[in-house]
């Protein structure tokens, strides 16, 4: 029923957004984490996305450097809630559209649109996340990649962290958090086969007392820098803060 979903906080999706939540204590520059995140993001999107290129629709674009490695690659759309966002996109991704859409509603595009469509921590912050993903599935031509990530609210070590303060918790913005069995039914139900499903590593740290924090990088978090620098997807699901998921629109559907 309507009533029963969640209220969006759009009043948080203001360029507040970065200077408040994962965004605000994370660097942003080269070789940072979220460097080496958006080139692995798009090493995936070239491996899995049907061949010939095509359009690419990223749904919460963000800062927009995604779209800014693969524009050369595709004809790149980004839809996000925020100005600010789309400001930052076009400044990063000129070659790519940019709009100011929600990703609940993709209606204005048509049936088998798009090659790929790509959402990075964007469904968590969905009203009707399951809804957006059947229209994922309309506008993608069959075969076509639909690859997303968002956080995993079990993984192996959070029972070490405060849930309320944690990388995952403390975006107050999460109102849809659920564990992979839920997005993996949900992306079947709605005609995707999973071809991948996985983690993206234990890189929260600390999780352990007196352990200095750059040791716990190393010992937690270098497998995800190896899956990172290999381009492969090896990690499993209880050994990621996210989950990443790509998956493949089914023929005839």
């Amino acid at each position: 029923m309507e009533s029963d979903k969640p209220e969006v906080p759009v009043e948080h999706y203001t360029q507040e957004y970065f200077e408040k939540w994962n965004y605000a204590d994370r660097g942003l520059g080269k070789f940072s984490m979220y460097w080496f995140a958006r080139r692995y993001y798009a090493a995936l999107v070239r491996r899995y996305a049907p061949s010939g290129g095509g359009r690419l629709l990223e749904m919460g674009c963000g800062l927009g450097h995604l779209l800014g490695l693969l524009q050369d690659d595709f004809q790149c759309i980004g839809i996000d809630l925020m100005d600010y966002s789309i400001e930052q996109t076009k400044r990063n991704a000129p070659k790519a559209e940019a709009y100011v859409l929600s990703a609940d509603d993709l209606s204005q595009f048509g049936d088998g649109e798009f090659s790929a469509v790509v959402a990075l921590h964007l469904i968590e912050h969905l009203p009707d996340p399951q809804h957006t993903i059947q229209q994922v599935n309309r506008i993608l031509k069959p075969g076509g990649l639909w690859l997303f990530a968002t956080p995993h609210p079990d993984y192996s070590l959070r029972r070490f962290k405060d849930r309320a303060t944690d990388a995952i918790g403390k975006d107050q913005t999460h109102i849809h958090v659920h564990p992979p069995e839920t997005w993996r039914a949900w992306c079947e139900d709605s005609g995707f086969l999973m071809l991948r499903h996985f983690g993206d590593g234990l890189w929260d740290v600390p999780y352990l007392p007196v352990i200095p924090k750059v040791v716990q990088f190393g010992l937690f978090g270098l497998p995800a820098l190896a899956q990172v620098f290999t381009r492969t997807t090896f990690t499993p699901l209880a050994l990621g803060v996210n989950q990443i998921g790509i998956a493949r629109k089914m023929s005839g559907l």
